[in-house]
């Protein structure tokens, strides 16, 4: 399915698809697509806006030229299908995807699954930076993941499974980005290709993640034990590879509630206690571990625990669920084991397996636990309820006793949490939970009927769906089954929570009301069965104008609820914010637990501030002014107005603000790996290789150059210092505490600086002598700044000044300017590439007069090129290997749980306002 959104002529294009792919609308002739009446086109004010071609069984490739659609901003080919196997559904979109799809810089959402795509990923679609979900599993793509998919910054969702890719899993290192990179992904779905190397330590980065699945591949070594670090996974499969050593402890997965490491060859083990630490878990698969031992009574306390396969091991002795075993438990498989004896529990009513363990040769298998599970099961919705009644070809009974053209496709379950398919309770409740889906969004569906559950191979929960269309019609007309095949095909139907996650494979729907007849063009939803890719839109671009709007009207109600706000009181006018919002003092004192001391993480010269957790649960620094930090309320509006427009990856951004009940409060995004002065120092327990140092440096050069250059009006910090500059996870530089104070105008420049104190060692000598403040002065402490990197050293200690120090002990005629005494110990003894362009640009830097020392934007440009002397990539993020955890900190901890990593000294805190 192809879902274009665009606004201006895109005849080239339209004749492009038309002529590549077959079955399109044939009055498509002419070259005025908003004259001639083209079917699927709409237009307004003579632009084509929309194309909607559902349905049409399209056959082909897609063409190079598919570039020229540049607003493109969803491509959708919703075709599931499981069994590529079978080459009769390998049909309709064919070949490999073109490497002009990278020029489609509006996609968001790239989903071509089930297809006969093949041959590698272009590595172009990592320059689709406004990627948010990237679906190209089930197909037949080659070759191996290209590493630019790692630059895909806001990308939530990868898929790649059931494909054919080999080669390691890409990471970042000094030249090319990685999968490591992808900060705000929450689903890895690489199953089922032909991956293989290590699975990478430093995915324990990304600490977004709530799925990830590695499993039906050739991975080789340990588990990484900083997998722990990933806090938010809730999904985890890894079976069917090649994995070794010893089972990983996983403790930190708290919120884990399926997890499958099956045929691995790990070291044997007893059954790890740390499983019983996993209070969420549901469903635990782990054949052939190498498990041994008993399982201890307490795992079966797990108060959600469903399901447990535990097959091909070599546990023994005595079976005990003890009597407080969950009342969720439905399923214990221990077949092919070493178990002699099973504790029999009054009431006990799970299904057990023992079959291949001496129990049941001991009992002859006459015990009802020596059976083996059932996979499939004969339910129907239509069981006892209809009389039987003879419908017309291709017309099916619905549940209401009806006959009807369907609409039927398979729906396929990949992590359900229950095994018991025989019991009518599951499928009623899905029933039940599709028809009120169906409902909500006024969906012409009368009926739905299940049948045919079974459990293949992949483990895969499968089952018939048929969709009936509403009393009084015995078929779907176009947009009925437009609406139909979306809401599955792109999951915006949520079934319950144990189900798990799905697919939808939609099948021919060639009966539309009307026709009732056969179509030699089979109609495809959401399927590769014939292999249909279909143009969708008119629905969708209703959708997301709707969306929009709503979330529009959310943020003019979030930015505008100034209740206390009064112009009256020399507040000005209602502040006009970007990207912040208003928050109430209620809505503060409930985020940060009453403005508790156990919120409280220090104190500076603005005031207080308290860690408080957003209902989305985002971390945030909230600033509460004490009384002699308090504005004027039209200094206050300045003020946040100035903020609210600074948006920058290098600068620290302002959430919101509170300005009632005399409160006037500053709500920041919390950054949680504290400040350069604490790795610096030893501190945060971070150490820093001159990797990355050198990202640190050029990622604050950026933030001054924005604040310099780009913000509107320009800002002058006025107190750069390595303790105003934050790390985030992934230890990139974030500027801080600027605009904590009253605000200047500079009649010369237009440039808008705050009052912020100076701190001594930093401070730019002219301005100190002549009070005239312009942005040299920031580009005289950043200059400080570099020194601190290169020695670690605070700007004066015990007397000695930095800058000084530097002059007098280097030499330009000896290797690394003669600087071995003065160098951070932590970074001596290896190659320090660029490190004497370093020293030159830091020592131009601090320069006694302004007019001598470079902009931020040349310093930039500098930093980049010794970046790259040095082997490393400038517009990479994060290099992961650039950095070590040791002590408190040690293992990547999780920067919301770490209580250690809330305490930064002060860190985020402003200096003392202190007016000229």
């Amino acid at each position: 399915m192809l879902e274009i959104h665009f606004v201006y002529d895109v005849v080239f294009a339209l004749n492009s698809l038309k002529y590549v792919l077959d079955n399109t609308p044939p009055n498509w002739i002419g070259s005025d697509p908003c004259g001639s009446g083209w079917e699927g086109v709409r237009c307004t004010n003579f632009r084509v806006t929309t194309i909607t071609l559902t349905s049409m069984g399209l056959t082909g490739m897609l063409p190079g030229d598919i570039e020229s659609l540049s607003e493109l901003q969803t491509l959708k080919n919703l075709t599931i299908s499981f069994y590529l196997r079978d080459l009769s559904y390998n049909k309709g979109l064919t070949g490999p995807i073109p490497a002009s799809i990278g020029n489609l810089k509006k996609l968001t959402n790239l989903i071509l699954i089930g297809s006969g795509f093949s041959g590698p990923i272009p590595g172009t679609i990592g320059s689709l930076q406004q990627l948010v979900m990237l679906s190209l599993n089930s197909n037949g793509f080659s070759g191996p993941i290209p590493p630019q998919l790692g630059n895909l910054s806001n990308l939530y969702w990868l898929d790649l499974a059931d494909n054919k890719l080999s080669g390691a899993i890409p990471v970042s290192d000094a030249t090319t980005p990685g999968l490591d990179m992808l900060t705000n992904a929450k689903h890895l779905l690489f199953e089922n290709n032909s991956l293989s190397g290590s699975i990478p330590s430093t995915l324990g980065l990304v600490q977004t993640l709530e799925v990830l699945r590695l499993d039906r591949n050739s991975l080789t070594g340990p588990v990484p034990s900083n997998l722990n670090s990933l806090v938010n996974v809730n999904e985890l499969f890894l079976s069917n590879n090649q994995l070794t050593g010893s089972l990983p402890n996983l403790t930190g997965m708290s919120v884990l509630n399926y997890m499958d490491m099956s045929n691995n060859t790990f070291d044997e083990s007893d059954f790890p206690t740390w499983f019983s630490t996993l209070q969420s878990l549901t469903t635990l698969v782990m054949e052939s571990t190498g498990l041994q031992g008993q399982i201890p009574v307490s795992f079966f306390t797990l108060p959600q625990l469903q399901t447990l396969v535990l097959r091909n091991n070599q546990l023994n002795g005595t079976l005990d669920v003890g009597s407080s075993y969950s009342d969720q438990l439905k399923l214990i498989d221990l077949q092919n084991n070493f178990i002699v004896d099973f504790t029999q529990r009054p009431g006990f009513k799970i299904k057990l397996i023992l079959a291949g363990n001496p129990f049941c040769q001991e009992t002859e298998g006459t015990s009802p636990y020596c059976g083996l599970q059932e996979t499939n099961s004969t339910y129907s919705s239509l069981e006892n309820h209809c009389i039987p009644a003879t419908c017309i070809a291709h017309q099916l009974s619905s549940p209401n006793c009806r006959c009807a053209h369907a609409y039927v496709g398979t729906l396929y379950f990949r992590a359900p949490s229950f095994s018991d398919l025989g019991n009518p309770t599951i499928y009623t409740s899905l029933a039940d939970s599709l028809m009120k889906f169906f409902n909500s969004h006024l969906l012409p569906v009368d009926s739905v009927s299940l049948s045919n559950p079974t459990m293949n191979t992949d483990k895969y929960f499968v089952l018939r769906l048929e969709v009936f269309p509403p009393a009084g019609q015995d078929a779907f007309n176009r947009t009925g089954i437009l609406g139909i095949g979306f809401m599955l095909s792109n999951q915006t139907f949520k079934p319950p929570p144990k189900f798990g996650p799905f697919y939808f494979d939609g099948g021919p729907y060639p009966y539309f009301e009307g026709t009732h007849k056969s179509s030699s063009t089979a109609i495809i939803i959401g399927s590769a069965v014939g292999g249909s890719v279909l143009v969708l839109l008119a629905l969708l671009a209703g959708i997301y104008v709707f969306r929009q709007k709503r979330k529009a009207e959310t943020a003019d109600k979030q930015n505008n609820p100034f209740a206390s706000w009064d112009p009256n009181k020399n507040s000005g006018d209602v502040p006009q914010l970007r990207g912040a919002r208003s928050f109430s003092f209620a809505e503060l004192k409930k985020y940060t637990n009453n403005f508790s001391e156990t919120n409280d993480i220090g104190t500076g010269g603005y005031g207080k501030v308290y860690r408080g957790i957003l209902p989305n649960g985002q971390l945030v620094a909230v600033k509460r002014a004490q009384s002699r930090s308090m504005q004027g309320g039209h200094e206050f509006k300045t003020e946040i107005e100035l903020l609210s427009r600074v948006h920058h990856k290098n600068v620290v951004s302002l959430v919101g603000f509170c300005f009632e009940q005399g409160e006037q409060m500053l709500v920041y995004e919390y950054i949680p790996n504290g400040t350069l002065k604490e790795s610096l120092s030893g501190k945060s327990g971070i150490k820093l290789d001159w990797m990355r140092r050198l990202r640190i440096a050029l990622g604050t050069a950026r933030g001054l150059q924005y604040l310099h250059e780009l913000a509107n009006p320009p800002i002058i910090h006025r107190d750069i210092k390595s303790n105003n500059i934050l790390l985030d996870d992934r230890l990139n530089a974030k500027v801080a505490d600027f605009g904590l104070s009253k605000l200047l105008g500079d009649p010369e420049k237009g440039h808008v600086t705050t009052q912020v104190k100076g701190t001594m060692g930093y401070m730019d000598p002219e301005y100190y002598m002549t009070q005239q403040l312009t942005e040299k002065s920031d580009v005289y402490s950043y200059g400080v700044v570099m020194l601190e990197l290169v020695t670690a050293r605070q700007p004066i200690d015990k007397g000695k000044y930095i800058v000084r120090e530097v002059r007098q002990k280097m030499d330009r005629t000896k290797v690394g300017y003669n600087l071995q005494e003065i160098i951070d110990p932590a970074i001596l003894g290896i190659t320090l590439g660029g490190l004497e362009k370093f020293v030159d640009l830091a020592l131009r830097c601090v320069e006694e007069a302004g007019v001598e020392r470079p902009t931020m934007g040349e310093v930039v440009k500098e930093i980049e090129s010794i970046m790259q002397i040095a082997g490393l990539n400038p517009n990479a993020d994060s290099a992961s290997t650039s950095a070590s955890y040791e002590g408190a900190n040690k293992g990547y901890d999780h920067p919301y749980t770490d209580e250690s990593l809330f305490v930064y000294s002060g860190a985020f805190l402003p200096a003392k306002v202190e007016p000229q």
